[in-house]
């Protein structure tokens, strides 16, 4: 009975493996694989833009570093901080162990704004020009990170009987909602709506609209999105929202504030 049950639901048991490299025996993952794709692509699709808009392209090799250590620091330190604290002030070697997983995207995020603050105070431009156009691309990011933690079958979803039910053999046998295609089909989507914002000059008023509108739509999804998902430890179980939750409201705030309060400002001069 368990086999059909499993047939008749998409049946998901992709090794996290692609291959092992000979020699050193190092494997290369699926998860590592999309990281890196995300950012070739918001590399190239930033240097588009830039374009585009007549700037000058000769940071954008900098601003890619920043992002990407800030990313990768603020996704570990925000693991370590807000999942398990204690383990890690009882192990703090293991802080620097990324290999062996445990990644936040909030503790990202807040990452990516201290490495945008960083290199406008140095580039000296504005912090939400720099916000917007970092804006207009961290969704691809996010979904490849999102299609990554598929492959992983981690951040699994909750029990479902729909179709397109997914069964994480490698963990049970229980139909589950796919929660990461979910988000990432979501983020795409939220790309095209930035992109064409963007193309369209519709909210370029103001610094900070897109930024503000990525932070508030992008967030406001991950809320919804838990409640699909299974809770990634076990503290958050006595909790009347996860952890995952309570992270995305003062991101939804601060976008909703940021938005608002550009509504009533006049147009500012342009970066040029």
């Amino acid at each position: 009975m368990v086999n059909n049950l499993i047939l008749t639901y998409i049946n998901w048991n992709i090794d996290s493996d692609i291959f092992v490299i000979p020699i050193i025996e190092h494997p290369i993952r699926w998860y590592g694989l999309f990281w890196l794709l995300g950012i070739v692509l918001c590399y190239k699709i930033l240097g588009s833009l830039f374009k585009k808009e007549g700037r000058p392209t000769e940071f954008l090799d900098q601003l890619t570093i920043y992002i990407v250590l800030g990313t990768i620091i603020g996704a570990r330190l925000g693991h370590v901080l807000f999942y398990d604290p204690s383990y890690y002030l009882d192990h703090p070697l293991k802080i620097m162990a990324i290999w062996e997983g445990g990644l936040a995207s909030h503790g990202g995020g807040i990452g990516i704004l201290i490495a945008i603050y960083l290199f406008a105070k140095k580039q000296q431009l504005p912090f939400l020009w720099v916000a917007d156009r970092v804006a207009l691309v961290v969704p691809i990011a996010g979904a490849c990170i999102r299609l990554g933690n598929l492959m992983n079958a981690e951040m699994i979803g909750t029990a479902s009987s729909l179709p397109w039910a997914f069964v994480f053999t490698r963990i049970d046998t229980i139909p589950r909602h796919p929660a990461q295609l979910y988000e990432a089909l979501f983020c795409l989507l939220l790309f095209v709506l930035l992109y064409r914002l963007w193309k369209e000059q519709k909210l370029q008023r103001n610094n900070g609209n897109y930024f503000a509108l990525l932070l508030v739509l992008l967030f406001s999804f991950r809320f919804l999105d838990e409640f699909l998902k299974i809770n990634q430890e076990h503290f958050e179980d006595s909790l009347f929202i996860n952890m995952g939750q309570l992270l995305s409201i003062p991101f939804i705030i601060i976008g909703a504030g940021l938005f608002i309060f550009n509504r009533f400002q006049v147009r500012i001069p342009k970066f040029k």
